[in-house]
């Protein structure tokens, strides 16, 4: 299936904003799981995330991960 990863930086100042998306294809949400974490660990972000959500074509949120150490712990499902 085809997600799309999008990673934020989140200040108190200007709320959340985009630093890093990437559509990737995987077989699962574990395997979309997966590339995210790494694709964190791998993108040359203009920032380092500390969220990320992704989704489906449609918008659909299958995953959400608000965490300072971001994006390699700590799942929702949605």
């Amino acid at each position: 299936m085809k997600i799309v990863i999008e990673f934020y930086r989140t200040r108190d100042a200007d709320d959340a904003h985009v630093v890093g998306r990437e559509t990737v294809e995987v077989d699962d949400l574990e395997g979309a799981i997966a590339a995210a974490q790494l694709l964190a660990q791998t993108l040359d972000m203009r920032q380092h995330p500390d969220s990320m959500t992704i989704t489906d074509a449609n918008g659909k949120i299958h995953y959400s991960n608000v965490d300072s150490e971001a994006v390699s712990d700590g799942i929702q499902h949605y």
